[in-house]
Order: structure tokens, then sequence, then C-alpha cells
């Protein structure tokens, strides 16, 4: 099952943005990814077409089940 973290950020124009990061470590908490995503902001690491990130809106997780048709 392929897992996905996915980071929402609202940005300077005020329009949602998502970073997805395939694969995190397992058991992640919400405290830990928060802490990542408020250093994304403060440090300006990423920008988006519509303008720089500027707020934390939410993390989740989400999973992806495959199944080969034979």
């Amino acid at each position: 099952m392929a897992k996905t973290l996915e980071m929402v950020f609202r940005n300077t124009s005020g329009k949602e943005v998502t970073l997805n990061v395939a694969d995190p470590k397992e058991n992640l908490t919400l405290a830990e990814v928060k802490v990542i995503m408020q250093d994304i902001v403060a440090k300006n690491i990423f920008t988006s077409k519509t303008g720089d990130f500027a707020q934390v809106v939410e993390a989740r997780m989400t999973s992806k089940d495959t199944a080969v048709l034979a």
C-alpha cells in the first residue's frame, strides 16, 4: 500500500497549496509534521505560482492500494 503525506498550506493569495511526500516515515505525529510545516513557512523554502506559503492549514496521510487485473 502506497502512502503519501499531504501538507496543506495557505499562500499569500489565500489559496491552498499541497506538498505531497511519498513513502513518509512510519508513525509520524501531527506535532512532528507541524514543526516541519512551520519551518517551511518561516524559512520561505517553497513558493507557488500564486504566492509564498504563509500559513499551515493541515496535514493528512493518504494510502492507495493498486491491484493488477489478471
